[in-house]
């Protein structure tokens, strides 16, 4: 890939697909509980006054008797149905009855419009209660998330030449299968650099790169294996994994909402979890037992005083105002369910809070079994001499040791809430497990909240959702595409595994080898699929040219033959392209470069765009009530929710912000200056140790030609020219993508 400048950026800037939450199932968590609870009353099955009716998507478009559209998909703004929550007038506002909806209800409904106003196609209200279980059926558990993973022969033999690794005969027998060959090795420079950058979340020195080429052709059986062992070591191995972990367990440090100056909700050390979550990658903990702790760390014989840190993966969630409220807790209740259910099982446990699950076999009793666990357990302020903060106690006065965990608290089975309504009480359901995730009658527990038991469920060897969960979650973190395209929805409207076989052998073997992640991520980097270059893809049958740069979302691309009129798909998952570098890895690697970086493991929270903040960006602070505009502009995911991914945007903000922001100025300077002292007085080493250092090759002679151009120029008032030129060379799509 060669480097633009910075304007031709701008020019190149398009929108990519939004890869976030699964709109289906944000609907199902978030906006139907609003519609059934508020609206459907008096604008559903039975009853439609002014002639408007929400509980069909038809009807929502048409509107009611004044023929405005309730709603407009993709623009909230234009929405009627928005206008009447949010209007001032009270002849004017809905509901028309009862308290107006909270900001959290607003904001998701706006969230829903915007995101184009999804609505399930079998989604039809009935005026009946919901369906409170009956028996799973052995179809139902028929379903291939239900099943336990088990190993598998692939066709390919283990001594073929271009295997590395087991994971490698279930690629070339997909290849075959398809008349294709794999992409030959990619360079040894293109691998230090993919290598670093996936394992640590930076670049590597060109020091690196020149001895890794050097060994990768002295030795090339053993070279890649000494330097991802050398990584996987690192300490920065950890930080690069919680970039991934946070935003699956929403982590942040205040809440959506704040009352004046009132922080009393706010975790000032929220930072304790995260430090704890670095450390456990970096030790290799068993993901078993990296799950177990995060969910009930106070109940395991095993876990140490400083692993009850841990437990901020459900201490840190959201804390909504009027909490002695039953309506608000409940909700508090759903959040818990549904980052406990996506995170670790990936299922969408929580679609089942209001009527049984439309698409998989998630009863209401599932969904209220569960969230009784949480009813029956406290979030709490732990000191460091065991005493709890005080409830009303602000994050400023807070002791700097405090956890923000959970404890069990008074102990309750719930009542299903009809269709989610906290009035109208269903039967109780016993605090308990998911009927279908278990072999016989429905799991009741028993020991206190029950979380103990749950984290034994979920962890459990027997699940057949946990390690397959994982397993998917670093090969996408690896191999840019997960094995299952919804990582946070293995049910029945989730994507099917592109690669079954391939991903129930993994997980097997994951479990088998003691649930390591650093021994998961060592066999896929070490593969020979890993392995790959990019460019062109042949098919060996009729020696048809297929681009990967052309791959379409769902990693397939297809061939049309002169022999026949039906398209041929391809499976291109594992044909590697460029892959945009996330907000932290970029951040981190311009300091990097720039030799501004700090090293401070276990730090404490700062805004990322503070001046002098030159910590990781891991390290940042993360708001629920208002994302840092950096974060925000590169997409990192919201904090209010569960994250399975992030979304991939190019905007001409992101490129406004690499031209103008004082930031990148300053690291423009400072990386000039690195330039001059490494290179004095010869511009054309200045160029060239440039180009090692940020993008670990050397220029050609047109980018050489370039540099000359520019740099004899003048100056302007507040940059040298080669100021210009490194902030260039930092703007530049290279710098932002990784081969």
């Amino acid at each position: 890939m060669s480097c633009l400048p910075a304007i031709a950026i701008i020019a190149l800037s398009g929108t990519m697909a939004d890869a976030g939450e699964d709109p289906v199932a944000q609907f199902e968590r978030e906006v139907r509980p609003i519609l059934e609870k508020r609206c459907w009353q008096c604008h559903g099955p039975d009853k439609q006054e002014n002639g408007l009716r929400l509980d069909q998507r038809a009807a929502l478009l048409a509107g009611g008797d004044s023929e405005k559209p309730a709603v407009v998909p993709g623009k909230s703004a234009d929405s009627e149905i928005i206008r009447r929550v949010t209007a001032s007038d009270p002849h004017d506002v809905m509901p028309a009855k009862g308290e107006r909806l909270t900001a959290e209800q607003i904001t998701a409904l706006k969230r829903w419009i915007d995101a184009g106003a999804h609505w399930p196609a079998s989604t039809v209200a009935t005026a009946a209660g919901p369906i409170t279980g009956g028996r799973i059926t052995d179809l139902d558990r028929q379903f291939w998330a239900f099943q336990p993973p088990r190993r598998s022969e692939p066709a390919v033999p283990a001594n073929d030449k271009w295997v590395r690794q087991p994971l490698d005969r279930f690629i070339l027998a997909r290849f075959h299968d398809q008349g294709m060959e794999p992409s030959p090795e990619a360079s040894p420079v293109t691998l230090i650099r993919r290598l670093t950058f996936d394992l640590t979340g930076l670049p590597p020195t060109p020091e690196d790169v020149e001895s890794f080429t050097r060994e990768a052709i002295a030795n090339p059986k053993s070279a890649i294996s000494i330097i991802a062992d050398r990584l996987l070591a690192s300490p920065r191995f950890g930080e690069r994994m919680a970039s991934l972990w946070l935003p699956l367990a929403r982590f942040a440090e205040d809440q959506a909402h704040q009352v004046g100056e009132d922080t009393k909700f706010f975790y000032p050390n929220a930072h304790l979890y995260r430090t704890w979550v670095i450390a456990a990658f970096n030790r290799d903990l068993p993901y078993d037992q990296f799950v177990k702790l995060q969910l009930a760390a106070d109940k395991l014989p095993s876990a140490a005083p400083g692993d009850l840190a841990a437990l901020g993966f459900l201490g840190l969630g959201p804390k909504y105002y009027n909490r002695n409220r039953l309506e608000v807790m409940a909700d508090e209740w759903e959040d818990r369910v549904d980052t406990v259910s996506r995170t670790m099982l990936g299922l969408t446990v929580a679609c089942a809070r209001c009527h049984d699950h439309k698409f998989d076999p998630v009863s209401t009793r599932d969904y209220y079994a569960m969230a009784g666990v949480f009813a029956s357990t406290r979030m709490v302020n732990r000191r460091p001499d065991g005493k709890a903060e005080k409830e009303d106690t602000k994050g400023d006065k807070m002791d700097p040791g405090t956890l923000h965990i959970v404890e069990d608290g008074d102990l309750q089975n719930l009542n299903i809430f009809l269709r989610g309504n906290v009035e109208q009480k269903g039967p109780v359901a016993e605090r308990g497990y998911i009927e279908v995730l278990t072999s016989g009658p429905p799991r009741v527990f028993t020991a206190g909240s029950g979380r103990g038991e749950l984290a034994e469920a979920i962890a459990s060897r027997d699940n057949p959702l946990t390690a397959r969960v994982m397993v998917n979650r670093v090969w996408g973190a690896l191999l840019g595409r997960p094995l299952v395209n919804s990582p946070s929805n293995f049910g029945h409207s989730g994507e099917r595994p592109s690669h079954p076989e391939l991903l129930n052998d993994l997980a097997v073997r994951f479990m088998e080898n003691g649930w390591s992640i650093k021994a998961l991520a060592r066999e896929i980097v070490l593969s020979a699929t890993y392995r790959q270059g990019g460019g062109v893809v042949t098919s060996v049958n009729r020696g048809i040219v297929i681009s990967a740069q052309g791959v379409s979302d769902d990693g397939r691309t297809f061939e049309r033959s002169t022999e026949s009129t039906v398209p041929r798909f391809h499976d291109l998952t594992f044909f590697r392209g460029p892959r945009r570098l996330t907000v932290e890895q970029w951040r981190d690697a311009v300091l990097f470069v720039s030799g501004e970086l700090t090293e401070v493991p276990g730090a404490k929270s700062r805004p990322v765009d503070e001046p002098d903040n030159h910590q990781r960006t891991v390290y940042a602070c993360v708001s629920r009530l208002q994302l840092n505009s950096l974060l925000a502009q590169f997409d990192y995911p919201d904090a209010n929710v569960h994250a399975e991914r992030r979304p991939i945007t190019t905007t001409p903000m992101q490129k406004l912000f690499v031209l103008n922001s004082p930031f990148m100025q300053k690291r423009a300077a400072v990386l000039a200056t690195r330039l001059a002292a490494a290179s004095p007085g010869d511009e054309e080493a200045r160029v060239t140790f440039a180009y090692r250092l940020l993008f670990s090759r050397e220029p050609d002679n047109q980018e050489r030609a370039l540099a000359r151009n520019f740099l004899s120029g003048g100056s302007n008032q507040k940059m040298s020219r080669w100021e210009q030129y490194a902030q260039i060379l930092l703007a530049s799509n290279e710098m932002l993508y990784v081969d």
